[in-house]
Parts: C-alpha cells; sequence; structure tokens
C-alpha cells in the first residue's frame, strides 16, 4: 500500500537500532496480545494483553511498554484471508499501523499471522487449559507464535543478533 508506513522486512531489520528488542503485537479488536523478543533476538516471550479502549489510550500504553523494554521495533500479525487476500481485519490493521506511525519512529513491519490464533488455541487445548485460562492467554501467546515465526525467519536469512550487534 502506498500510504502505509509499515517496513519491508529488510528495510525493517535495517531501521532497527542494535541492541533492541522486538516487539510482536495480535491486533484484535477487543485486545492487542503483546510478546517481547530477548535483546538477541532469538525467543519470543507471550507478555501482556491490552485491553482495547480508545486509539489514543491503547497507543499510549504500547509506547509505554516500548520504552521501559527497549523495543526498537514493532511486528504486528496481520491478519490475511487463508487465500492471501486482504479483508477488512487487515484493513484495520492497517489503519491502526497509520495511526501509530504519526506517534513514534519506532519501525513497524507486518508479520503473516495465518493460523496463529488456532495453532495457539490447538496448543492450550492440548495443555487441557480452561476456556477462561485459553481467553486469558491466547493473545499474548498468538503474539508469541507471530514474533517467533519473524524470528526465525531472520535467522533463516542470516539477519540474527549476529548482524545487529
Amino acid at each position: 500500500m502506498a500510504n502505509d508506513p509499515a517496513l519491508p522486512l529488510e528495510d525493517f531489520m535495517a531501521a532497527v537500532p542494535a541492541g533492541t528488542r522486538l516487539i510482536g503485537l495480535d491486533l484484535g479488536t477487543k485486545t492487542i496480545g503483546l510478546a517481547l523478543s530477548d535483546l538477541g533476538r532469538g525467543i519470543a516471550s507471550p507478555m501482556e494483553t491490552i485491553k482495547r479502549k480508545k486509539f489514543t489510550l491503547d497507543a499510549e500504553k504500547l509506547l509505554e511498554i516500548c520504552a521501559k523494554q527497549q523495543v526498537g521495533g514493532m511486528v504486528l500479525g496481520l491478519p490475511l484471508n487463508m487465500d492471501g487476500s486482504e479483508g477488512p481485519r487487515v484493513q484495520a490493521t492497517r489503519a491502526f499501523v497509520r495511526n501509530l506511525a504519526q506517534k513514534t519512529d519506532i519501525p513497524i513491519t507486518y508479520w503473516d499471522e495465518r493460523l496463529s490464533t488456532a495453532a495457539v488455541t490447538r496448543t492450550l487445548l492440548e495443555a487441557d487449559s480452561s476456556r477462561a485460562k485459553r481467553a486469558e492467554a491466547v493473545d499474548k501467546m498468538a503474539a508469541a507464535f507471530i514474533l517467533q515465526g519473524f524470528l526465525d525467519r531472520l535467522g533463516f536469512m542470516g539477519l540474527d543478533s549476529r548482524r545487529l550487534f
């Protein structure tokens, strides 16, 4: 998209400062799941879930977390349809990124999140997690699934921490 401030992977990694973490976001209509990478950018850990209120409040909370956790880049799950087409959720994600980019200089990129929630829910079901605990955990775990996929891709491309420090 022409007016989309999200960067392609290589440009994103070139813009992320050395020695910083990446944060993964699973953007839902009611919550935003967050996951954080280690400083070596090899492991994604589920962090927390932000209950969505208004965009400005959500953005302030997110940016406060980013400052506290030394975040140098954001990886947002892009909820493409199974056939790769873009539906209303993709449009909402792109709008969120356009608005967020006006409030921060932290580089932002997308990662295909197809099946992330399904994979996490299946894992939680296999762990025999209760419905209430699953609902609490699924968003931040989906964010970790998204971020870990991104980190694994960086390692595969040779864009891992050895080049970034």
